[in-house]
């Protein structure tokens, strides 16, 4: 991946996602340019090791941030500009914090139906009589 920053206003949300995913699961760090519930604008970089949705459908990535050296919550949407970087991660997880495993998908769609499978696990139903 290339190291200019993109602006995720001039491409899909789910090509952000992708790139993001793929940085997750590459355990390569990323900087981003990320608006506040203030309305303040911060650059980040990051060490991602969780995307998840809420129950409103949202996206959020649950990333350590190398600044404040904290787990922390950064919503997509608010995520203005990125880049992946070829670093490594650095920084060691906090006790007690779960991380992602890799994702396996061939396809955007697939990608998309494991992040629901895992946040939202439909009910275990038995077919025996």
């Amino acid at each position: 991946m290339s190291n200019s920053m993109k602006i995720t206003a001039g491409q899909t949300s789910t090509r952000t996602l992708t790139d993001l995913i793929r940085a997750m699961d590459g355990q390569r760090a990323a900087t981003i340019t990320y608006v506040d519930s203030k309305g303040e604008e911060s650059v980040r970089t990051i060490e991602i090791h969780n995307i998840l949705t809420t129950s409103k459908g949202g996206i959020i990535v649950r990333a350590m941030c190398r600044t404040r050296g904290e787990m922390r919550t950064f919503s997509l949407e608010q995520i203005k500009a990125y880049t992946v970087h070829r670093i490594r991660f650095v920084l060691a997880l906090p006790e007690g914090e779960t991380v992602s495993v890799a994702h396996f998908a061939s396809s955007v769609e697939q990608m998309i139906d494991l992040e629901l499978e895992r946040d939202y696990p439909w009910p275990k139903v038995s077919l025996a009589a």
